[in-house]
């Protein structure tokens, strides 16, 4: 898919996600904007899958270790063709598939439910040394909040993947600063985090992570690097794509009202009509 196309994808995936969390009433949109042009990348030109067999052998996998930001993966599946995006509108309603976090046994391609922070890794470093064991090609990729890479168990499973020296594993750091108390260097400092995943063994990639260019590059030299797992950190905005959600904190768990939703729909629809031409 060539760049203009990607672009296009993310701003109908991110008017999903806002559509979905105004239908819902609650939810979080700053955190699934921020990776909306991530995700996109991997869905429809990196990874190999395919929405008619979503348990096809050798598949890629993704993995949301922020689970909060399921809107964004939904959005995602949904415009790949795996359900219908109508679907995906009955976002936490009383008996929707589509909960808060992914789950697994409900969605298809969800591969691990997530929710609890710093679990999705642990559970893709699984995936990638049984992948290495079973020779299976697939690769996994796994997306990080810079306020989740604040518990521990994350840097515990920083430390498998290089001890196990798993290179068929990436981790994309949505590097947006903010989380739900304001700013992630005023609440807990990570910094300087690519020194810190180098210390741990890790092949690290800087990239603004809303430039197609700079994303697909980072992922063909992540297949190219072998003996250690890649970590792709990406300079994100919160709120990408919605003017008044940008780089603001308190996006991070509220859905937007009437008003609101309209704004943010004819930003998106303008910007998908402007790509269209």
């Amino acid at each position: 898919m060539d760049i203009k196309s990607l672009e296009k994808t993310a701003a109908e995936i991110r008017c999903g996600i806002i559509k979905a969390i105004h239908n819902a009433g609650s939810g979080h949109p700053g955190g699934s904007l921020s990776a909306a042009d991530i995700v996109t990348a991997l869905y429809f030109d990196e990874m190999n899958v395919d929405p008619k067999d979503p348990k096809m052998k050798g598949r890629d996998k993704f993995i949301l270790s922020k689970g909060h930001a399921g809107p964004v993966q939904y959005s995602a599946l949904a415009v790949k063709g795996y359900y219908p995006m109508e679907d995906f509108m009955t976002l936490r309603k009383l008996g929707s598939k589509f909960q808060g976090h992914p789950d697994m046994h409900k969605v298809p391609g969800i591969e691990m439910s997530t929710g609890s922070l710093g679990q999705g890794i642990s559970a893709a470093d699984g995936m990638a040394l049984a992948n290495k064991l079973d020779n299976d090609p697939g690769r996994i990729y796994v997306l990080l909040g810079d306020g989740e890479i604040q518990e521990g168990i994350v840097w515990e499973a920083l430390m498998s993947a290089a001890h196990y020296k798993l290179d068929n594993m990436v981790a994309i750091l949505d590097h947006n600063g903010l989380q739900i108390d304001g700013e992630t260097k005023d609440v807990m400092p990570t910094e300087p985090l690519d020194k810190k995943f180098e210390s741990f063994g890790w092949h690290v990639i800087k990239i603004d992570g809303h430039d197609f260019d700079q994303i697909e590059a980072a992922y063909k030299e992540a297949e190219q690097t072998k003996g250690q797992p890649t970590m792709i950190l990406a300079k994100t905005i919160k709120g990408k794509g919605v003017s008044f959600m940008e780089n603001n904190a308190g996006w991070h768990g509220k859905a937007p009202n009437d008003e609101q939703w309209a704004q943010a729909k004819a930003e998106l629809e303008a910007k998908i009509k402007e790509l269209e031409g």
